[in-house]
């Protein structure tokens, strides 16, 4: 696998309609594979790795707007579910808002000893084989709101080591859990389409969208991106800025006539602008 191979993949990726961040998924896939090679003796990076500067640039694309708006949750939280399928992928996607915008699989991975008093307490199942010796745990302040979808959809056996919800059990294989926590993302993401839609909300309301919704209503509420990233569990703030990277045109029409809180005419004379005076 050379630079030119990886080059021409691309090319054909993009004119069988990939978009790039899909074809950087799977490039970051392969390199990791490289990484994994050099890292047991299999290669040398020296001799044959085709990525880095002046090699094969993996692609990126600025993220489009995936956040709902703040009207849109609320029309998501005072939903009333038609059926227990409804009812369910509800609860688990205001799970993942209200609790950092936490990923799915740490949801699924939760365990009653994650609550800790008034908080749950986890570190995130993405950072687990990275390199970091005592990675930071995410806290997460239990509301009310967290409360009750608990104490509806949680197992009633809270011994310590039992998971909090009955999305995956003691003993799981490996390939059974990642088949279960496909089904856990599928359900809550295909019954948020019907949501939306009974809605008339013409956005998606994913789980990786509830994840951003989070990041950008703390934004736009004054929190710095510094307080956000820890709240996701990024290790890299500039992952945090790529969340917060786009805002609605209305918010940026409001934050411009902030500028000019102190015109309180209401019309705009041109002489102002002039370079002249009266």
């Amino acid at each position: 696998m050379t630079v030119n191979y990886l080059n021409r993949y691309e090319q054909w990726a993009k004119q069988g309609g990939m978009s790039k961040t899909t074809i950087g998924i799977y490039t970051r896939a392969l390199r990791t594979i490289f990484n994994e090679a050099d890292a047991n003796g299999i290669i040398r990076k020296d001799k044959c790795y085709p990525f880095g500067r002046r090699k094969y640039q993996i692609p990126n694309s600025r993220n489009k707007k995936k956040a709902l708006e703040l009207n849109h949750i609320e029309q998501i939280y005072y939903y009333k579910p038609s059926c227990e399928s409804e009812k369910k992928a509800k609860a688990y996607w205001l799970f993942c808002y209200f609790s950092n915008g936490i990923n799915p699989k740490d949801v699924a991975l939760l365990k009653y000893k994650n609550i800790q008093e008034e908080y749950i307490v986890f570190e995130r199942a993405k950072t687990e084989r990275t390199s970091r010796s005592d990675p930071k745990p995410i806290v997460v302040y239990i509301t009310e709101e967290i409360t009750a979808i608990i104490e509806e959809l949680g197992n009633k056996d809270k011994r310590p080591e039992n998971y909090i919800f009955p999305i995956l059990y003691e003993g799981v294989t490996p390939l059974r859990q990642y088949d279960l926590l496909q089904f856990f993302v599928r359900f809550i993401n295909d019954w948020m389409v019907k949501i939306c839609q009974n809605l008339g909300i013409d956005k998606k309301a994913t789980t990786y969208v509830a994840r951003h919704s989070f990041a950008t209503v703390l934004k736009r509420s004054g929190a710095s991106t510094e307080v956000i990233q820890e709240a996701l569990g990024h290790e890299d703030i500039r992952t945090t800025e790529n969340y917060l990277d786009s805002f609605g045109n209305e918010l940026k029409k409001e934050l411009a006539g902030k500028l000019t809180a102190f015109n309180k005419r209401r019309e705009i004379n041109p002489d102002d602008f002039s370079g002249t005076s009266n």
